[in-house]
């Protein structure tokens, strides 16, 4: 379990998040952004999304520097905010392995329609 991007220079997007030792006691870890960026798999238009990622850590908490540059990764990817959610959920499951992560992705409104999808997942 090595960490390569944070104290260093990375100017690209990552395809995994990297993780450390959990410390003891430490039972919630919430990331939030509000700069989540994709595009519409249809018209190809940026979607703009608000995220929420909430675990329950188990042996591993998540490095904030790989999140960022793993969401970063997104931004160029035409992806459903459905299928977006699932996968950051699917990400945190395989690599942090905690006991539960929830994914809450807000959409912009876009057309006057705001989407709002969550996936939940438990070891």
């Amino acid at each position: 379990m090595e960490l390569t991007v944070l104290g260093n220079t990375v100017r690209h997007p990552i395809d995994h998040v990297e993780v450390f030792p959990a410390p003891r006691h430490v039972t919630t870890v919430r990331f939030t952004t509000d700069e989540l960026s994709s595009l519409c798999p249809v018209t190809q238009q940026p979607d703009v999304s608000n995220l929420v990622i909430e675990y329950l850590p188990d042996q591993h908490c998540i490095e904030s520097k790989s999140l960022k540059l793993y969401l970063w990764g997104f931004r160029d990817r035409a992806v459903f905010a459905e299928a977006l959610a699932a996968e950051i959920a699917e990400e945190v499951m395989h690599t942090a392995k905690p006991h539960l992560v929830t994914v809450k992705l807000t959409q912009r409104p876009r057309g006057g329609i705001e989407v709002y999808a969550e996936a939940t997942l438990r070891k």
